[in-house]
């Protein structure tokens, strides 16, 4: 009897980042890797009003659960990395988005891409083009 073959499950999209995620990842991305005094030290600097470093350090664990972030340890610190970089994350979490669109709403969501695609100067549809032949 033949052995049964399991479909492989395709992998997930990157969950949506909410307000405060997507500044502690757009901190994330511009250094490569951070702690989170790195990044509260940051966001702080340029903050109306200042969050506690617990607050930061809570949305940085929950990224590295939710598998936007990856931690390692350095002595007792904490060190945080993308584990997509920001263009990746960009283009996985369209992609998902397109697709559930497409999914809830099928040729009425492809004629309105169409119709959008047709509006836009002929240059920049020629560059659009190119990029989906790419992939």
């Amino acid at each position: 009897m033949p052995a049964l073959r399991r479909k492989k499950k395709a992998p997930q999209p990157p969950p949506e980042l909410h307000e405060l995620e997507s500044e502690v990842m757009e901190e994330v991305w511009r250094r490569d890797e951070a702690s989170v005094r790195d990044v509260t030290e940051a966001l702080n600097r340029r903050a109306e009003r200042p969050r506690a470093y617990t607050t930061y350090m809570t949305i940085m664990m929950r990224l590295d659960r939710k598998g936007v972030l990856q931690r390692r340890r350095e002595g007792k610190t904490d060190i945080y990395s993308p584990v997509h970089d920001r263009e990746s994350y960009m283009a996985l979490r369209a992609e998902s988005e397109v697709q559930a669109l497409v999914d809830q709403y099928g040729e009425v969501a492809l004629s309105h891409f169409a119709r959008q695609v047709g509006q836009l100067d002929p240059a920049r549809r020629r560059a659009l083009q190119r990029l989906a032949r790419r992939d």
